[in-house]
């Protein structure tokens, strides 16, 4: 009969980082840092995430009071981060269980998103199952793009901060824009959703913002994104302005019929001549066919586009993200001392509130379900008001799609044909 595994706990607390940067991050690993001090813990700053531990070693740094008293100032991240992910194979597995057992870690913070979140569990699983010892777990929600299936009310650190930089750059943005007769389209980050770039757009008041959302379950096309963001453009001529600036969420190409993509001639392809959808310049390349529709309409424009993402990461974190991350971090090692594992950390209500890991992802590939923009919200309907485009209202004024159409080189029956798909008064092209 085999010896039954003895389960032990140590009394070291681990912090790590995964993924991508977000203001706030060092706001967490002070406040955990202090937490665990005070309350008798040695506290380890692991470098890089899981990268070393996937080689069986642990990269890391002590950490006391004086290292973190003033760290959730500034942007960035003490620890650095990485996306190495463990989960891909059993040895890597092992090598983070053992290296984290070793060094005589018993609780680990684990700052991120969702694949950060299971990688903790499953090397905590893994280290309680072939190891013999338990490690207990807390994951702390990280993400600019604010998708985390928490609660509605519930912002993912970092979030504010990058809403808040973002919209300062698309206000200057719109200054130039005015300046110099011009328009902006900008592409800000948000893979899976749009409350990022939906987030800056109606705080900085862009002329129109577009996010994966909008479709629905339906595929998204080149064309109706270009058709769309025309009409905007021809309604501002309308009102005699030759400049706005477009925001769109980077989610609308991870939705985009590959079809579309596939016959454009200068984008990147692999070696079978696949599209390299990570490679795609989307701002380039939406710039590019919509100057080619604006001067078969006769008209001339000038566009600049412009990626707006990485200079938001790591920037100093607002007074919101370092009084958050604050009391997350500290959230975070109370919920270790007092038992808990296995929980994303949240604060609801003014108290601290874990959420069960086991109860987000899915326990085969730790993927939770994406925090999308609701439509349906007063929130979204209350930010489509301030777009200038083309609305279901503008449906039967026939006086606006005549002077629309008087911008361009089509009559308003041909303008009607070309563009009443995108408010209901003709069949949709595709």
């Amino acid at each position: 009969m085999e010896k039954e595994r003895e389960t032990t706990k140590l009394g070291k607390l681990g912090i790590l980082m995964g993924g991508g940067p977000a203001p706030g991050i060092n706001g967490v690993i002070h406040s955990a840092t202090i937490q665990a001090i005070t309350n008798g813990m040695e506290v380890v700053g692991i470098y890089d995430g899981f990268k070393h531990l996937m080689e069986g070693k642990l990269l890391g740094t002590p950490l006391s009071i004086d290292d973190v008293s003033r760290i959730h100032l500034v942007g960035g991240s003490i620890l650095r981060t990485s996306r190495a992910n463990p989960t891909k194979a059993e040895a890597t597995l092992e090598n983070c269980g053992k290296a984290l057992i070793e060094a005589g870690i018993g609780y680990l913070v684990a700052i991120g998103g969702d694949d950060t979140a299971f990688s903790a569990y499953r090397v905590a699983k893994y280290a309680q199952e072939n190891l013999g010892t338990t490690i207990h777990t807390v994951h702390v929600p990280k993400t600019i793009d604010n998708d985390l299936p928490l609660p509605d009310d519930i912002r993912t650190f970092g979030f504010e901060t990058a809403r808040e930089i973002g919209t300062r750059i698309v206000r200057r943005l719109m200054e130039d824009a005015l300046t110099t007769q011009r328009w902006y389209l900008g592409v800000t980050m948000g893979r899976k959703a749009g409350h990022l770039a939906l987030g800056i757009g109606k705080s900085a008041g862009a002329t129109i913002t577009l996010i994966p959302e909008e479709w629905g379950t339906r595929i998204i096309r080149l064309q109706e994104v270009v058709d769309i963001l025309a009409t905007s453009i021809i309604r501002r001529l309308v009102d005699g302005k030759p400049y706005g600036i477009a925001l769109i969420a980077e989610g609308v190409i991870e939705h985009m019929s590959h079809n579309d993509l596939q016959q454009l001639d200068y984008v990147e392809r692999d070696a079978h001549g696949h599209i390299r959808l990570s490679e795609i310049n989307f701002a380039d390349m939406v710039k590019r066919q919509l100057l080619l529709d604006l001067k078969a309409l006769g008209i001339k424009m000038r566009i600049v586009d412009k990626e707006i993402g990485y200079e938001l990461r790591c920037a100093d974190p607002i007074a919101f993200d370092v009084d958050y991350t604050r009391s997350l971090g500290e959230a975070a090692v109370t919920f270790l001392l007092e038992g808990g594992t296995h929980a994303t950390i949240t604060i609801q209500n003014n108290q601290i509130a874990p959420i069960p890991l086991e109860s987000m992802m899915d326990p085969e590939t730790g993927r939770t379900e994406v925090r999308q923009v609701n439509t349906d919200s007063f929130t979204y309907r209350s930010a489509q008001k301030f777009m200038i485009r083309l609305k279901p209202e503008d449906a039967t004024n026939e006086i606006l799609l005549a002077q629309m159409a008087s911008q361009t080189n089509l009559s308003l029956e041909d303008f009607k044909a070309r563009y009443g798909y995108l408010i209901g008064i003709a069949p949709r092209p595709f």
